[in-house]
Order: C-alpha cells, then structure tokens, then sequence
C-alpha cells in the first residue's frame, strides 16, 4: 500500500504558490485566515510539501545523463556537451522553482502550526517533518548552484522577492540545524498508513550525505555510524530492492512515494522505449567479474560472451541483447542508442512476457538507501583516518549482498579509495547519484572531457567540462530578471 496520498496546499510563496493552491483547494471552504485550525488540516499541509518531491522524477535519475554512466540523444545534450548557458537549459530555472516550492510550503506550514489546537506528539512529528524536507529542498539548491537566497519565514513575496544569495557556509549551516531538529523528534520508523514519512534515519542519513559532500569527513562519519544503530538491514534481493512488490523494505530509508492512479510516474517510457536514459558502454563494461577482478585479468572472462560471469549486479541493472529481460532475448537493435537499457526503475520482469508496453508506473523512487550509507560511511571513514577495519567492514556488506567476494586487506589509502568510488558507481548506478559524485570528486573535469561511444564503438556524443565553471550550474537568466540582486556563478 502506498501510504501517504497528498492533498495540495501553498497559500504564499515562491513560484505561483498562491495559484496553485486556488487549483487545488476548494475555495469556498478554505482561505489563508481560517486553514490552520485542526490536525487534519495540517497534515494535509506536511503531504502537500511532499507531493513537491514528484518533481524530482523529472531529473533526479537523468543527472546520470552527465556522466559516463549515461546518454540521452535528445535531452541533456547542453550540459553534456559543455555547450550550456544561463538561458539554454530548462533545469536551471525548473529545479530552483521546484526546490523553492517545497521550501515555501516548509515554512508555510512551519509558522503556522504552533497556533494549531492539535495532538502534541503529532504536532512536534509534523514539525519535524517539515525541517526535514526544507533541509532536502535546501541541498538539492546547494547541491547545484552553491550559495542561494536563505529563507526560514512564511512566504512573502514583498519581502523575499529580491533576496540575495547567501552563502553557501550560511545554507548548509541551516540544512544541518534543520535536520538536527528533525532527528529530535522524528521517530525511527511507522505504522503501515504512515509509511513512507520522514524518519530519524532520513535525517541522519541526509545529515551524512550533507557532510560527505561538504567533505567533513570525520562528521559525515560519525553521522552514518548513528544511522547503522537503527535497525535498517541489506534488502537481501538487488533486483527486488527496485520492484513496487517489494518497496519501503528494511534497505529503504527515505523514498519518494508513487500510488497509482493518481501518482504515478513515466519511467517505463524514458528507460525501456525512448531511451532517455541510456546506459553507456563506460559504465556496463566497468563491473567486475564475479570472482572480483577486471575482465583483462580474470580466467573467468569469456570474449565470446563478455558479461558472462561478471559481478551479478550487471545483469540486475541493465538490460543487455543476448539476455532475457520482458520474457524473451533481447535483439541486438533493441537499445539502438547505446547498445544497452535499463532494468532498474522500469516494472518490467526478466521472464514475464508483456502483450504491451506499459506506460505510467507507481514505483518508489528512493532517495536514501542503507547501502549508500554503509558506502558513505567507508568513504568518509577512509578520508578520515584511513582504511581501518570498519571500512573493509561497510564495504564488505554491500559486496557480500551483490554476490562479489571482499574486498582484499592491506590496501593504501588512496587504493582504497578508488574502490570505494567504483563500488560506489556500480552500486548506485541508475539513481542519479554519480553527477554529484564526480563533481564533488572533482573528476568530472578528466571523465567528462572525452567521447560518449556506444556498444560498437562509434562516437554518440562529444562532451566537453570547464573545470573553471561547470562545477556549479548557471542561476537562469529568468530567474534573475525577476530578481536582479541574484549574483551570477562564475564563468556563465
């Protein structure tokens, strides 16, 4: 069961909040002056912040379209490309609206709802709720513009339309603060009708994420071993893991929750058909054998049936000709993009045949997992102090669950940390973590600087990094004709 069905609400903010709510809420009974005034309401008020995080399937899993991991012929090509400017990419001004949406809607809720006559306990988890989602708004904006406008109060478009950027120390301070307060008071988990809600374990495994990507690494570390106290396992089955048969599991941490029929997203389409997201050959051919080395070395590597015997994540993941995915063979022209699609996040079964294609899913997008945890963790641990036991050991549960062998001792440092960074990628492949990644790495400027091939080695697309600028994204050039006082990233 999906458990959390969202009734819009935004009253005042940013990015036409007020029309959206006159769209979704029936005026004749509602209004800014008599909303606030019972529980029902505001927990109406918290879903409505989360209905936000639909939007995050427009290009959560699509940032993988700017790395090695992944091609789209018809999207994405600006950025890939090195070709963007403040006025060519719809994402710049779309995912700052999006994410200050949200944030409008946190603090909406957050400056009302202390006058509220309701259930305490309820009171102080909905609170928590909402720090909770505003530190998640909050990251996504840092993640990829750095220092942005700062805002805590009720939304006020006298008063916050003409901001400045703060800077980037001021806002991941509060995303920290927030998400401190959430941990406080959020519970470890929920009943079935409140599945899917933010839980301590969201906050803390943010908290980490927060801190690893600011490279914080004793704190970010410190952060994941809070995490690994509150009971959260390895989903036993990889492939099941990403099945709606099988979501909110023990693995899951925090996703963002899909009902059918009026939640739903279209990922069958952008992986299986359109090809939107297509797997390139720099990420299929980086898995291992099954027996832990590269396929140069291995005896088990076969020329003649090169993903034969490989590290069994391989198979899970991608859908590859040759293979069974949707109850048959896949041909060769399948995947005429890049040669390869993807298995992961379509609801398509390996031996089940489909008399047609299906179109709108209800999966579960996750957002935080325990084995990006458990690899966050043997990063942080590994920059902090050095490849000790409990790196081996975090590393090792994540390998242990795909099949693959440990991870050999005695490693330096720095071998061990480029480990870590492929177990990262082959691990999280798929879910829109490696743009972050490689960025924050500072890599992207060597793996982003060479030729996107398909599966017969043809050049697809010729990419291009500026280490001088494409580590931030532009502020759109929209969004600073409505806000002059909104200084430029470097370079654009």
């Amino acid at each position: 069961m999906k458990p959390i069905y969202i009734v819009l609400l935004c009253f005042a903010g940013l990015s036409a909040c007020s029309k959206k709510f006159l769209d979704t809420t029936p005026t004749d009974s509602y209004n800014e002056a008599n909303f606030w005034t019972g529980q029902d309401n505001v927990l109406s008020a918290v879903n409505g912040i989360y209905s936000v995080m639909h939007g995050f399937s427009d290009y959560k899993l699509y940032l993988d379209n700017v790395t090695p991991n992944s091609y789209n012929q018809s999207g994405q090509t600006q950025l890939a490309q090195g070709k963007q400017d403040p006025g060519n990419v719809d994402w710049f001004s779309s995912v700052w609206n999006l994410n200050y949406e949200g944030i409008g809607r946190a603090n909406n809720l957050l400056a009302h709802v202390d006058a509220v006559d309701m259930d305490a306990a309820v009171k102080s988890r909905v609170k928590g709720e909402a720090y909770f989602l505003r530190a998640l708004f909050y990251e996504e904006l840092v993640s990829f513009y750095s220092g942005v406008p700062l805002i805590v109060d009720a939304p006020n478009l006298t008063e916050q339309a003409k901001l400045p950027r703060d800077t980037r120390e001021v806002v991941v301070a509060r995303i920290l603060k927030d998400l401190d307060s959430a941990a406080l008071v959020l519970p470890v988990s929920y009943t079935a009708a409140d599945k899917g809600r933010a839980t301590r374990g969201a906050a803390l495994a943010l908290k980490t994420r927060v801190l690893l990507y600011e490279s914080r690494f004793a704190e970010a570390a410190a952060a994941a071993t809070e995490v690994t106290k509150l009971g959260y396992s390895l989903y036993p089955d990889y492939r099941q893991l990403f099945t709606e048969a099988h979501e909110n599991n023990q693995e899951v941490i925090f996703d963002v929750q899909y009902s059918s029929p009026d939640y739903v997203h279209g990922l069958n389409l952008a992986l299986d058909l359109q090809l939107n997201i297509a797997p390139l050959p720099d990420l299929v051919n980086s898995y291992l054998m099954k027996d832990g080395l590269p396929p140069s070395t291995s005896p088990l590597y076969n020329p003649s049936k090169p993903y034969d015997n490989r590290d069994p994540r391989l198979q899970q993941i991608f859908a590859i000709p040759g293979y069974m995915f949707k109850g048959v063979i896949v041909p060769a022209a399948k995947y005429y993009s890049t040669g390869f699609g993807y298995k992961k996040y379509t609801t398509y079964a390996d031996s089940v045949t489909y008399a047609t294609d299906l179109t709108n899913s209800a999966l579960n997008i996750i957002l935080l997992r325990y084995a990006d945890v458990l690899l966050m963790y043997a990063e942080a641990q590994n920059e902090a102090a050095g490849p000790d036991a409990s790196v081996y050991d975090a590393l090792n549960q994540v390998r242990t669950r795909a099949g693959m062998p440990a991870i050999p001792q005695g490693l330096s440092q720095d071998d061990l940390r480029t480990v870590i960074r492929q177990e990262r990628r082959v691990e999280l492949a798929g879910e829109g973590l490696y743009y972050n990644d490689i960025r924050r790495w500072r890599t992207a400027e060597t793996v982003m600087n060479q030729p996107a091939y398909n599966s017969k080695g043809a050049v697809i697309q010729v990419r291009s990094f500026n280490k001088d600028r494409d580590y931030l994204w532009a502020i759109a050039t929209v969004t600073i004709e409505q806000n002059p006082a909104l200084k430029q990233n470097p370079g654009y």
